[in-house]
């Protein structure tokens, strides 16, 4: 699954520009989310992997967590986006977790992919891919 996901972002445009690449995959959380009347008031399990491009550090990281674009940026961004409430769509959550990663000075890039695990027959979701060219 990682192999193939990890394709379909390499096979996106490509800057020719240095840039490294800070993911979670495969994060797990209870989320309020869906538009029908069943979905309200419950969560649901929804897996989230984000992969963001960010522009190499300008000085030396001295192995500092305080120099490094820290993945748990984007845990905790997502945490805080679910802590509003619920939300309607999975596009919508999609797009927020998208915005705050490119928040980021360092951030060039993002692919945000959330699947709805608890779906017939299986997960179901979306997968976006933002440049800070287009925000």
């Amino acid at each position: 699954m990682t192999d193939k996901r990890l394709g379909r972002i390499s096979s996106t445009r490509d800057t020719g520009k240095p840039h490294d690449r800070i993911f979670v995959h495969d994060y797990v959380l209870d989320v309020e989310i869906g538009v029908f009347t069943n979905e309200k008031g419950v969560t649901q399990r929804v897996g989230f992997s984000v992969d963001v491009d960010v522009m190499p550090a300008t000085g030396a990281l001295d192995d500092d967590i305080g120099n490094a674009f820290d993945y748990d940026y984007i845990t905790k961004g997502i945490k805080s986006i679910i802590a509003r409430g619920h939300i309607n769509l999975v596009e919508t959550l999609a797009e927020e977790v998208a915005d705050h990663c490119l928040a980021h000075p360092r951030a060039a890039r993002v692919m945000v992919r959330i699947e709805k695990l608890d779906k017939d027959p299986g997960a179901v979701g979306v997968e976006i891919v933002r440049s800070k060219a287009e925000t």
